[in-house]
């Protein structure tokens, strides 16, 4: 049996932690916004425009990575609260403890995570 509890307390946590981190990542998109507006910058054809893409792309890319894994922990504690949690939504089987240690959030078993070899739909 699933420590329901102990994991809840942990995606509250990791629930912080992603919602400390969201207006870092803003702010860094808008700081790299900032910054290409107010240069110049040809990012085909001067060397710092790259730069500025790269950084405002990876902030991008960061920042919705962030947001997904807060629906992801958001999804979790929903299912905590009407009693599904550590239940794989594919096959109704428990998901084994140390999965859950490895990634709180999963809603899957490793034999049905979505992308994982050997999946059966």
């Amino acid at each position: 049996m699933v420590d329901v509890e102990r994991f809840r307390i942990l995606l509250l946590e990791e629930r912080q932690r992603k919602l400390a981190l969201l207006p870092a990542l803003r702010q860094d998109i808008t700081s790299v916004t900032a910054a290409r507006q107010d240069s110049n910058v040809d990012d085909e054809h001067d060397p710092e425009g790259a730069t500025i893409a790269f950084e405002l792309s990876q902030a991008s890319a960061l920042l919705e990575q962030s947001r997904a894994g807060l629906a992801q922990v958001e999804a979790a504690l929903a299912r905590i609260r009407d009693g599904s949690y550590g239940i794989c939504q594919d096959c109704g089987e428990e998901i084994p403890a140390g999965r859950l240690e490895a990634r709180p959030w999963t809603p899957y078993c490793i034999r049905h995570t979505p992308g994982a070899a050997g999946r059966k739909a």
